[in-house]
């Protein structure tokens, strides 16, 4: 017989090479009882039970307005650059969101999901909270997709008022240089 580790590494396991053979002819291990190996060694298994300890279990919730406050937030920065009825549909979807998550029909992976989203989006990192808001509508498509729509167009809209925020800085900076007047030289009339 040879003895082999198993791949937790936990007990090894005993092969016979006159086992039984896999169809591609190769022996199969068979592995020994485990009482034929005495305890497991000290501090390389994990543990199969798990001692309580005195110090308390904190569930870091994830706070309905740490979402919906900068969704709104965003909201309000592309009024007056966006459609109304482009505004107004992302504030109603915003309220299903708000809806959905009082009325206890989110779960918590699409809660803390939003909670990146919304870090992303409040970052200026579009490509990011884009690719959550995909994971979600894969993952979780029955639980987000009344609203989601919304998230999505929200986070296009605050992407395209932030190209157009960045151009303007910069056409207002070359405007800026090119005003300026070198001390001693006068400009032609």
């Amino acid at each position: 017989m040879i003895l082999r580790s198993s791949p937790t590494g936990c007990r090894p396991w005993l092969v016979d090479p006159s086992a039984r053979r896999s169809p591609r002819g190769s022996p199969l291990p068979r592995m020994a009882p485990p009482e034929a190996f005495g305890p497991p060694p000290a501090g390389n298994c994990p543990a199969s039970s798990v001692e309580p300890t005195n110090f308390p279990v904190i569930e870091a919730e994830t706070l309905l307005e740490d979402v919906l406050k900068p969704l709104e937030e965003a909201l309000e920065d592309c009024r007056g650059h966006t459609k109304k009825q482009v505004c107004d549909d992302i504030s109603r979807r915003l309220a299903l969101l708000r809806e959905q998550w009082v009325g206890g029909k989110l779960s918590v992976p699409v809660k803390k999901r939003m909670a990146l989203l919304v870090q992303e989006l409040s970052s200026h990192q579009w490509d990011a909270a884009d690719d959550i808001h995909r994971s979600l509508m894969v993952d979780h498509v029955t639980e987000v997709s009344q609203w989601m729509v919304g998230v999505k167009r929200l986070i296009a809209e605050k992407r395209n008022l932030s190209s157009e925020e960045e151009a303007n800085e910069e056409k207002s900076t070359a405007t800026a240089e090119g005003n300026q007047t070198i001390p001693g030289v006068q400009e032609a009339p």
